[in-house]
């Protein structure tokens, strides 16, 4: 699947680069892209370029909330097409389902995933690089357009229970910005990034959905597309990353959990064009970039996080993966933020 995503995904960033006075020219240039993209929202760029040019923007502003300060401004109808299926949904759980269906749409990279657990539920949001980038800025910025979507459909006096980051907890003055956008409780140094709202909250009835139009824009968008069809890949990427942390990310562990033989998952993989092997290492590094961004987060227990039972079995896998060891790597993501 190419890696690709909506110019809108970048929507606000001149106004946000214009408001610290930086010429973002150069900064679109060294990714590859130039303003006259950014005018069409409905563009695929790629999904690389979109989040080095938000971490590069981050530092040479100077500021750390750069995704959070475009993502407070951003409407549901920032999601193109998509919008008008999403927002006639009768529940937010047809409308994640719907959100889900096509994401390819939006932004083939990031995975939304639904984790229920009695009552409550976590809307976990990862990104599904080939090679992992440092994305602080672009899940930020993900996690603020969720709140968006579910205040857009459960209304906007609707907040979550808790939001969670991977990264460390930011100054005094960046969290105020924080807590204005979401206006929950904030975790820092956790172990995902997503949300987490009453189990009750999914089933909700939406007072704004419309059937017919629902069914409207579903054809417009059939019209113009083919839902996603990658979806065993998702599935065995969110089993992978919770199996993890157990030691049991297996392909004989997925193919159970999934109901099928390991053959059969096996060639369902292939025909995406995807081995499990491809999925869990890049599940791993994914989340080995996320835990290492973090310098608060012990490299023993992000080890133990992705499923190796020692720091040296996850330091040789780390030199393999990344061409060296976790610490360096860290040292040189905190150069890099």
């Amino acid at each position: 699947m190419a890696e690709l995503v909506r110019v809108a995904a970048l929507t606000g960033y001149l106004e946000a680069m214009a408001g610290f006075g930086i010429d973002p020219r150069p900064l679109l240039r060294e990714q590859g892209l130039n303003a006259g993209q950014l005018a069409n929202p409905e563009q695929l760029i790629p999904a690389r370029a979109a989040t080095r040019l938000l971490e590069c923007s981050a530092r040479a502003a100077g500021c750390s909330t750069l995704g959070l300060r475009m993502a407070e401004d951003r409407a549901l109808a920032n999601l193109g097409a998509t919008s008008l299926l999403i927002l006639n949904q009768p529940t937010l759980r047809h409308a994640l389902a719907a959100l889900t269906e096509y994401r390819a749409r939006i932004n083939s990279t990031l995975v939304l995933h639904i984790e229920e657990a009695g009552d409550s539920v976590i809307l976990r949001e990862d990104f599904s690089l080939r090679r992992p980038e440092p994305s602080r800025q672009s899940s930020d910025l993900a996690l603020g357009v969720l709140v968006r979507l579910c205040k857009a459909v459960l209304g906007e006096d609707w907040t979550p229970g808790a939001v969670c980051f991977t990264h460390q907890p930011p100054s005094p003055a960046d969290r105020r910005v924080f807590a204005r956008v979401f206006q929950c409780s904030l975790q820092f140094d956790s172990e995902f990034n997503g949300i987490v709202i009453p189990t009750s909250d999914l089933d909700r009835r939406n007072v704004r959905a419309n059937q017919d139009l629902a069914d409207h824009a579903r054809r417009l968008l059939e019209a113009v597309m083919r839902p996603d069809a990658g979806r065993i890949a998702q599935d065995v990427d969110q089993l992978v990353r919770l199996l993890l942390p157990s030691g049991r990310a297996t392909i004989q562990t997925c193919a159970a959990s999934l109901g099928l033989p390991v053959r059969t998952l096996q060639r369902m993989l292939e025909d995406e064009d995807e081995t499990f092997s491809e999925v869990l290492e890049r599940a791993r590094m994914q989340l080995a970039t996320q835990y290492l961004a973090n310098p608060r987060i012990r490299v023993t227990d992000i080890a133990a996080m992705l499923g190796y039972g020692s720091t040296g079995a996850f330091s040789r896998w780390h030199v393999h993966a990344f061409g060296m060891p976790p610490l360096r790597r860290r040292r040189s993501l905190a150069v890099a933020r």
